[in-house]
């Protein structure tokens, strides 16, 4: 994408209604813009991320075994009202009435539909277990929304259901979840704490959340050391080993209790941004959601749900890369791998050699985003440092009387000269 065509609303200074780095950093960029109160329309390079956040979410998903699906946001009220949610869940869920004068009301999770799909459509044992996902919008009215897309309205989620005959089948889904949920967050190059939660308004007696390390999280945790020492993606990892580590955030933190050697103790901020509940039979008996078991009789499945937060992870991220010029974005995530800067755009072997890179990084499969513009090197590069793509290669005059351009690495800071084809071969694999 040459930048001169691509929208890219920046902003020279930071909104002053914008607290936190994330959301600072996203409308500086021209990722996000807002709409109403906690409700974001999302930009071409805002948009890009999320996508790329989306797909390794729905990537992990699929290789744990979960089939996706895609629900209605808009559900009928008298299956909230099956399950007793309808007035206890209470003012985040947004309600009204159709034409029909029928209840309704936003979906904030989907617990009772997916209940009422299984219902409908499995009745024998046979045909469990199941984990069935979707990636989706969700509305939460959130009495003050804040920090941009970290605790806004609307967002996006992925929430699964899993659905088994028996306790020792339902607790391995939630193994599998957990170990899924870790390999996510890696491959975003996040580390990701599991910690005991409370269920909340979802229920169950077994629940953890997924708290990233950032420097600027909204709560301060405490974890056990070897939660740095463990290759949380191993696939011989020791779930149960692992849940016995002690992991707390500051409210559930009890430094009397705790069953760790100091010197083991470690502490930093952390942001949730995964959340998975095993709840049982709470939605099958309320809802009469039963299968056929070997011996014939009717038994209300066992139930489990996990969440992972899309559109916020896009926040979370960026909490944790950044610098003081701006977003620094892991690989896996990056709207694009590298930015092109060509120095010197009334320079035309520059624009010549510019121009050659681009059209063979792009036929390669390489996400290139081309500086093309007649601006100064000085704002080429704050422009580059502020969006935050893994490298930059920079073509000037100097360089190419020399038969060089310039490779940067981000995040180090690093620089070295290639020959242009070696910079090709770099980046073209």
């Amino acid at each position: 994408m040459r930048l001169s065509r691509y929208f890219l609303p920046l902003l020279k200074e930071s909104p002053a209604d914008a607290q936190i780095v994330s959301h600072q950093l996203m409308l500086r960029a021209g990722m996000i813009r807002q709409s109403s109160a906690g409700i974001y329309s999302w930009l071409p390079l805002g948009f890009a991320v999320l996508k790329r956040v989306e797909q390794i979410v729905r990537e992990e998903m699929d290789a744990a075994g979960c089939q996706e699906i895609l629900m209605p946001g808009v559900q009928p009220a008298e299956l909230w009202q099956e399950s007793g949610r309808y007035e206890a869940y209470g003012r985040e869920m947004l309600r009204f009435d159709d034409r029909h004068e029928r209840p309704m009301l936003l979906g904030p999770t989907h617990e009772e539909l997916i209940t009422d799909i299984f219902r409908r459509c499995i009745r024998s044992y046979r045909d469990l277990p199941q984990n069935l996902y979707q990636i989706q919008w969700k509305f939460r009215d959130e009495i003050r929304p804040r920090f941009g897309v970290m605790r806004g309205r609307e967002f996006l989620m992925k929430d699964n259901y899993s659905f088994d005959l028996d306790l020792k089948g339902a607790k391995r889904s939630y193994d599998n979840m957990f170990r899924a949920y870790l390999k996510t967050f890696k491959r975003m190059g996040l580390t990701a704490i599991p910690m005991r939660a409370d269920s909340g308004a979802i229920g169950g007696d077994m629940s953890h959340e997924f708290q990233i390390l950032a420097s600027t999280g909204e709560s301060e945790v405490f974890f056990d050391a070897a939660f740095e020492e463990i290759d949380l993606t191993a696939d011989d990892l020791d779930i149960e080993e692992l849940k016995a580590l002690y992991a707390a955030t500051d409210d559930e933190h009890d430094a009397k209790a705790v069953p760790v050697a100091a010197e083991r103790l470690r502490h930093g901020r952390g942001i949730e941004v995964g959340h998975i509940f095993y709840f049982g039979t709470k939605y099958s008996k309320a809802m009469g959601a039963t299968v056929a078991g070997p011996d014939g009789d009717d038994v209300p499945v066992e139930m489990g749900s996990y969440g992972i937060g899309v559109s916020r992870l896009v926040g979370a991220l960026i909490e944790a890369n950044h610098d003081e010029k701006g977003i620094i974005w892991p690989e896996p995530v990056a709207p694009f791998t590298l930015g092109l800067i060509n120095l010197r755009a009334s320079d035309q072997p520059c624009t010549d050699l510019t121009g050659d890179l681009y059209a063979r990084l792009e036929n390669a499969g390489v996400t290139v985003l081309y500086d093309d513009r007649d601006e100064s090197p000085g704002v080429k590069f704050a422009t580059m440092e502020l969006i935050g793509l893994p490298f930059q290669v920079i073509v000037g005059p100097r360089g190419l009387k020399a038969g060089v351009v310039e490779v940067k690495d981000r995040r180090t800071g690093a620089t070295e000269e290639l020959s242009p084809e070696a910079a090709l071969n770099r980046f073209a694999h």
